[in-house]
């Protein structure tokens, strides 16, 4: 479809058409909205449509006569795909994902999402995603290969984004804290321990004797274990799909050992699907409740180097199951030495609501907690990993632990 010409509008009358298409043409009452006589082009005229189409309950569409109501779009996903397409050629694409978000919530259309003529037409974001991964086991077989081709393309996007600072930064962590000054013969670095010793060169046998020998870690086993333990319930919807690519991430590092587990009032250990995150994706159920008790319960059967563990809980902390039972697992597993963590969010939404009193009482147990955005989750795990304090970490940063009722923990 080409693209009709914009109509150039004086610069005295752009304030008027301005408000013109804010305040729309209509009220609900069918009286004039704004009083400024403003008269739109072409194509102000379509913007007007689109956006009356999803926010005032009107007319959508261009031709004269009878036309369908926003109201009845969920009746047809092509003509929902039409309209989709619209907004597409319309808008910003940052602006069409706030439309399409919109567009699920006031006027219905989750139901549509389960038609490939209409899922073809989406803008892929994470909450798209995320809404997908919520329909799948509803969703007729002839729309989940659509559904999981735009939730690729989510997860294409934040791998290219995301993917290579956490291989950095946990790979740097990794190899500083993996340094080995009395290597056997196998594991000597000849390349690092020759640099190391180029003054010790002796040019009569033109041969550098060495000082100290700088091998490789022992790689024979992971020099850490991470398990990324995830509350699936609704609210943690943006965390899932962010901690699934991380968990791939993570798991393609053969420094570390890596485990996915996802948990409702079920726990399900997703660590085989690992080489696929749309597979890890796919086999989250989103929704209901929340047994953190269970989970905790889980990782301490699999966790069998406490030391040399890190165990990242990502949930709002609000438990459906034995809340007591919960915190004395939550102390068995900081004492044994794992190194816990609780992320309340791990998406760019800001500070989640969360249980300010487990909260308080993970602190109370050295836990750390507080939210966390993706763009500083590598550095987080590269932190967790050295060792380093993350107290002192998220300080530096100007981020508030949570403490507990009264208190909300900043998103990092």
């Amino acid at each position: 479809m080409t693209a009709e010409p914009k109509t150039e509008v004086p610069e005295a009358g752009e304030r008027l058409r301005r408000w013109r298409l804010l305040l729309g043409g209509a009220t609900r009452s069918g009286e004039s909205a704004d009083g400024t006589d403003c008269a739109l082009g072409a194509h102000d005229a379509r913007l007007d449509s689109a956006l009356a189409a999803l926010y005032d309950g009107a007319p959508y569409g261009r031709a004269e006569g009878k036309k369908k109501r926003a109201g009845s779009l969920g009746a047809s996903a092509p003509s929902v795909a039409a309209w989709l397409s619209e907004l597409r050629e319309l808008f910003p694409q940052e602006t069409v994902r706030v439309l399409q978000s919109d567009a699920i919530e006031r006027l219905g259309l989750r139901s549509l999402l389960l038609e490939p003529e209409l899922m073809e037409q989406i803008e892929p974001d994470i909450h798209m995603a995320a809404t997908l991964m919520s329909l799948k086991d509803v969703m007729p077989d002839s729309a989940k290969d659509t559904a999981r081709q735009i939730v690729r393309k989510v997860v294409n996007d934040l791998m290219a984004r995301l993917a290579e600072p956490l291989r950095s930064a946990v790979s740097g962590s990794l190899n500083r804290s993996q340094r080995n000054f009395r290597p056997r013969a196998a594991e000597i670095d000849w390349g690092r321990t020759i640099l190391k010793n180029l003054r010790h060169y002796q040019p009569g046998s033109k041969t550098v004797i060495p000082e100290r020998l700088i091998g490789y870690g022992r790689a024979r086993r992971s020099l850490k274990d991470i398990v990324l333990c995830i509350d699936q319930s609704g609210s943690m919807a943006a965390s899932v799909v962010y901690a699934g690519v991380f968990g791939a991430v993570l798991a393609s590092l053969p420094a570390v050992s890596t485990r996915v587990v996802v948990f409702d009032t079920e726990v399900v250990d997703l660590t085989e699907q690992l080489s696929d995150p749309v597979d890890v994706l796919f086999g989250v159920q989103l929704g209901g409740g929340t047994d953190i008790n269970l989970a905790l319960g889980y990782c301490q059967q699999i966790i069998t180097r406490p030391e040399d563990t890190i165990l990242v809980l990502i949930s709002d902390l609000y438990e459906g199951g034995n809340e007591r039972e919960m915190l004395g697992r939550a102390r068995a597993l900081a004492e044994s030495g794992v190194r816990m963590i609780a992320l309340l969010a791990l998406d760019d939404d800001g500070t989640p609501g969360y249980d300010h009193s487990v909260a308080a009482a993970y602190a109370g147990l050295g836990i750390p907690t507080f939210a966390c955005t993706p763009e500083h989750f590598p550095d987080l795990m590269a932190t967790a990993i050295g060792g380093g304090d993350l107290a002192t970490w998220a300080a530096a940063r100007g981020i508030a632990l949570a403490r507990g009722e009264g208190e909300t923990p900043g998103s990092v």
